[in-house]
């Protein structure tokens, strides 16, 4: 955008040297506003000058710019105003060519030194220099003459407090960069997003929390339709522990049709637990993992069935549970899904989930025999009850609730007349 702009600006600064020079006048034009500007003097290159200037024109005007850049070498004077004349339109053609830009700067910084050009030239030669420099990322030069600029002419523009912005952005100045955004902010015709995502930045940076979200506030004010806003908004939020916020700004979001990723999912997800609303998060989780969008492996599985869990739904965990363990053989999710179906009353398929999470090698050994023990008791297999009662006696982490267990199960087998 910046090399655009900067081939237009010396193609119009070389076609008004073209249309003011046969006329031997040069107008100081109207952009200098300062309260005690004093008008100065109107130049024109001298005769000798000028003759080689018109012939290097021509060659231009005909697309030789070697050939005009050549004759515009060539021009020797002594006259400060044709030396800075010269300088400048040897810049401008300079300009136009790849590659050239720093050759370029250095005729036209030479140019503007002395102050012997007319008024609109020693202006428009300021902001050309200025954009040259940022195209050519020397930020701190192109700083200085966008205030050079501003100096001169006594005009604040919102496009050069966002370039000068833009500038210390690079230079990674956070702290300067604020009061040009918002002088750009303040100055500009309509909201330029750019210039409230330099002072978020700036703020950020600084781990500056409260700022940086009033910043983002904004955001989501003036560009309610970016998605992008909404969620890097709630993500701040996040950031500041205001969880309250965050799944309000996230709802909004989703309601948008603004969450399209899977990190988002998972952030409304978990601010839904958060804010003690498990069954939602699980709703969510489950909808976007059907529809593609969440990705279906043992992680976000395993996560769903403990979202699922929370909610108090453990037959909708135990499936998720072994999915998961399905795709991974991890004891530990085998567990999960048995004890999962086991508080759901499936017995019989807790047993298998839980002989499994045995056979895969669970280091928890004496727990897994207590579900078991439990639910075969509750299934009134009171044999194999004793058999897992017993193997829990093993383990010093389940001996104890064991041994409670076990005059139990032998009371229980006695009444219903089943030999132990």
């Amino acid at each position: 955008m910046i090399k655009l702009h900067l081939k237009k600006l010396c193609v119009v600064s070389a076609l008004s040297v073209a249309t003011l020079l046969p006329n031997a006048v040069f107008a100081q034009g109207a952009p200098i506003i300062c309260p005690d500007y004093k008008k100065g003097p109107s130049n024109i290159p001298s005769e000798r000058t000028g003759k080689k200037v018109s012939k290097a024109l021509d060659a231009y005007n005909l697309d030789q710019v070697d050939e005009a850049l050549s004759i515009l070498y060539e021009i020797d004077t002594s006259q400060e105003f044709d030396r800075a004349f010269t300088d400048r339109f040897i810049g401008n053609l300079l300009a136009t060519q790849p590659d050239k830009a720093n050759k370029a700067l250095e005729y036209l910084n030479k140019s503007v030194k002395g102050k012997k050009l007319n008024d609109l030239e020693q202006a428009g030669t300021l902001r050309l220099i200025a954009d040259l420099n940022m195209q050519e990322k020397k930020y701190a030069d192109a700083v200085t003459k966008y205030k050079e600029w501003m100096a001169f002419t006594c005009k604040e523009d919102s496009e050069v407090y966002l370039r000068i912005a833009t500038a210390l952005y690079e230079q990674q100045k956070w702290a300067d960069i604020v009061e040009p955004a918002n002088k750009s902010i303040k100055l500009a015709d309509k909201p330029n997003k750019n210039a409230y995502a330099l002072k978020l930045t700036a703020f950020y940076n600084r781990k500056m929390y409260k700022e940086t979200i009033q910043v983002a506030e904004d955001l989501v004010t003036i560009f309610p339709d970016n998605k992008a806003n909404w969620t890097q908004l709630g993500f701040f939020y996040m950031l500041v522990e205001d969880y309250k916020k965050a799944l309000s700004t996230f709802e909004m979001a989703l309601n948008q049709g603004y969450l399209t990723k899977e990190a988002e999912i998972k952030a409304l997800m978990q601010l839904y637990s958060t804010n003690n609303i498990p069954y939602k998060a699980a709703v969510l989780f489950e909808k976007y993992m059907k529809s593609g969008l969440v990705k279906k492996d043992e992680k976000n599985l395993s996560t769903l069935a403990s979202t699922w869990n929370l909610a108090k739904e453990p037959k909708k965990a135990a499936v998720y549970y072994g999915q998961a363990a399905a795709m991974s053989s991890d004891p530990d999710l085998f567990y999960k899904e048995g004890t999962s179906l086991a508080l759901s009353e499936q017995y019989k398929d807790a047993l298998v989930a839980l002989q499994k999470a045995l056979d895969n090698g669970a280091d928890n050994v004496g727990r897994i025999h207590m579900v078991m023990m439990e639910a075969s008791f509750y299934s009134g297999d009171f044999k194999t009850a004793y058999v897992h009662v017993l193997e829990a006696k093993k383990d010093t982490s389940t001996a104890r609730s064991a041994r409670s267990w076990e005059p139990y199960i032998k009371e229980k087998a006695k009444n219903r007349g089943v030999n132990l």
